[in-house]
């Protein structure tokens, strides 16, 4: 085998069991979400008919489907769907929803009012960015394409945006939205 195709292999190898060390496993879920039943969406809308998986709440993984990933969640099938972060590799988008450690043990840290506000899928001035995280859910990468920035933009539903926005220590400074938004989503 020559030199350079000899490169080229190592480096595929090296490259398909980085991956498949990363694939997603059982866990927990890393955030607020909101089912249908038997689908949660990246959008997490709050529309009728839904309710919210609460953060921490176990996941058994089951495998990756077509911009889905397949999970039992409280023992009933579900499908993650990778909705409007297309750009993000599913098993990345797995990996962001399912996560190793129970993050209860953290927000059980946090102070009374942050932990109220997350506990009800809102935020609060003075939370950090993983909180907002645990709170809401990720923004949608299509909208949102670099968490280190100073404002994520969310939607409460398909007609109603709002803008978490961080001061200089990546803390909840304020939410923008509209009055009747802005209760459904921010603890003053």
């Amino acid at each position: 085998m020559n030199p350079t195709r000899r490169i080229v292999l190592l480096a595929l190898l090296a490259i398909s069991s980085g991956l498949h060390a990363q694939a997603p496993t059982d866990g927990f879920l890393c955030c607020n979400m909101r089912t249908d039943g038997a689908w949660i969406s990246d959008s997490n809308y709050q529309e009728s008919g839904k309710r919210i998986i609460p953060f921490g709440t176990p996941v058994k993984y089951k495998g990756l489907g077509r911009n889905r990933v397949h999970v039992e969640i409280e023992g009933k099938s579900q499908a993650i769907g990778n909705d409007y972060s297309r750009d993000i590799p599913l098993e990345a988008f797995a990996r962001r929803y399912i996560v190793s450690e129970d993050p209860k043990a953290k927000v059980s840290r946090a102070s009374p009012k942050i932990r109220g506000a997350i506990e009800t899928a809102r935020v609060t001035r003075g939370m950090t960015k993983e909180q907002v995280l645990t709170a809401l859910g990720y923004p949608i990468s299509s909208e949102n394409p670099n968490l280190d920035v100073p404002r994520w933009k969310y939607w409460l539903w398909s007609f109603s945006p709002f803008v978490v926005h961080f001061d200089n220590a990546g803390r909840v400074s304020r939410v923008e939205t509209d009055d009747d938004t802005k209760d459904k989503v921010f603890v003053e």
